[in-house]
């Protein structure tokens, strides 16, 4: 089966075409465009205009590279939610045209399940504790009893938003994550930031305002690698106290925060400790593309799931543990 998956949940609007030849997920394209500032943070009408104006010339590029016409296609499947919601309806809105005009089944599906179902079929991990780290969304999530079960996650913000407001205040574009990494590692000295941590939960914009305050003060190198260094630590420890609680031994990493070198080596030496498994998915399928969408509907659809035209209205609010897993 081929899937053409459509992405635009919030900066990218992305095309991924997927097989699942041999029973994996073989990537046949994965074409995107993303909206960008030099300042400022994503501006949600700006970057569905975005969006639309780069929908044909994205679907035209994934099909040119993965060497196929609309009628070799199976499958269109799209991010149906959570995400911003005028940024949603435009993938929605390509992908039932798409649907219509070329008969072929339609299928919106959740995007945080996205990322972790497409992070096992790259990875090879079969049951394991998901740390989803990106813009919007943080959670620490397992399967059990037909759903993808939140153990803990942010109370505010997520932890890409917090990389990327602070990245503002330091005067660095959207996105902000990558620059600050690269910070990370140029530090010399640690600055004492809130460590916030509330059961299994996390809470970011404290974090965030006492770095902020303190720009002028201390060099910003010092300043990035602390807030970034107690974010990645109150992350990996919620995450380990899921592990625990569990028993799982897996642990897979995906997201936009999850391209960080900084979290994987703090990930990987908790998970060393506990004798687990540590799986980071290749970066094109931890940040947000089509191919999230493309996998997870070859996955729904081969599990019997259908959908009529009238069920693809876009969920901006909808949790990951809101979805019946019918495929476990």
């Amino acid at each position: 089966m081929i899937c053409l998956g459509i992405e635009s949940t919030a900066h990218t609007f992305g095309i991924g075409i997927v097989s699942n030849s041999e029973g994996g997920c073989e990537i046949l394209a994965n074409e995107k465009k993303s909206f960008t500032t030099k300042a400022g943070g994503i501006k949600p009408r700006e970057a569905a205009d975005h969006h639309l104006a780069n929908a044909k010339l994205v679907l035209e590029s994934a099909l040119e590279k993965a060497g196929l016409a609309m009628k070799d296609i199976d499958l269109v499947s799209f991010s149906q939610g959570p995400g911003l919601g005028v940024c949603l309806q435009v993938g929605a809105t390509a992908a039932r045209a798409l649907s219509l005009k070329h008969n072929k089944p339609l299928l919106g599906v959740n995007h945080c399940v996205a990322h972790i179902e497409i992070g096992k079929a790259l990875t090879g991990a079969k049951d394991p504790i998901v740390c989803y780290a990106s813009g919007a969304n943080t959670q620490i999530i397992g399967y059990a009893d037909g759903r993808y079960r939140v153990y803990g996650e942010t109370l505010d913000i997520g932890i890409g938003n917090l990389l990327d407001s602070f990245g503002r205040a330091l005067g660095i574009g959207f996105p902000a994550g990558p620059k600050i990494d690269e910070m990370y590692f140029k530090a010399k000295n640690y600055v004492k930031l809130p460590y916030s941590v509330k059961g299994m939960d996390l809470v970011f914009s404290g974090l965030q305002t006492a770095a902020e305050q303190k720009i002028k003060g201390v060099e910003k190198e010092d300043l990035a690698y602390s807030l970034m260094h107690n974010a990645f630590a109150m992350l990996t420890e919620v995450t380990e106290r899921a592990m625990a609680h569990t028993e799982k031994k897996e642990l897979v990493i995906t997201g936009g925060v999850a391209a960080s070198k900084a979290l994987r080596e703090m990930m990987g030496t908790m998970c060393k400790e506990r004798e687990a498994e540590m799986f980071v998915p290749p970066v094109p399928a931890c940040v947000d593309s089509g191919l999230l969408p493309a996998w997870l509907g070859i996955v729904e659809y081969k599990s019997g799931i259908q959908m009529k035209l009238e069920d693809s209205v876009v969920k901006p609010k909808e949790r990951t543990d809101q979805v019946n897993i019918t495929w476990i």
